[in-house]
């Protein structure tokens, strides 16, 4: 819900509705609770999402957002080329 709520806000609505969210959801087949939409619309009613993200971005912290390593190489040797596959052959 907060994300299509976000979705609505970039799409450029400045205060989006229960409404638009429910359209949101409808476009990829989701299941929709109006009670859910209607809760978050009203608790960001009168407030930017710039506004709320600003005022809150210091609880996101604690959120982490790193990512693990990169993979490991597989193990092994490589596969000979295919033209050397055919001059092993011809000694």
């Amino acid at each position: 819900y907060v994300s299509a709520y976000l979705m609505a806000a970039l799409a450029g609505k400045e205060s989006p509705s229960a409404d638009d969210i429910k359209k949101i959801f409808a476009s990829v087949e989701a299941e929709y609770d109006e009670s859910i939409a209607s809760k978050l619309v009203s608790e960001l009613e009168g407030k930017t999402i710039h506004e709320v993200l600003k005022e809150n971005k210091e609880k996101l912290k604690g959120f982490g957002g790193g990512g693990g390593g990169g993979g490991a190489p597989a193990a092994g040797g490589a596969a000979p080329a295919a033209g050397g596959a055919a001059k092993a052959e011809k000694k």
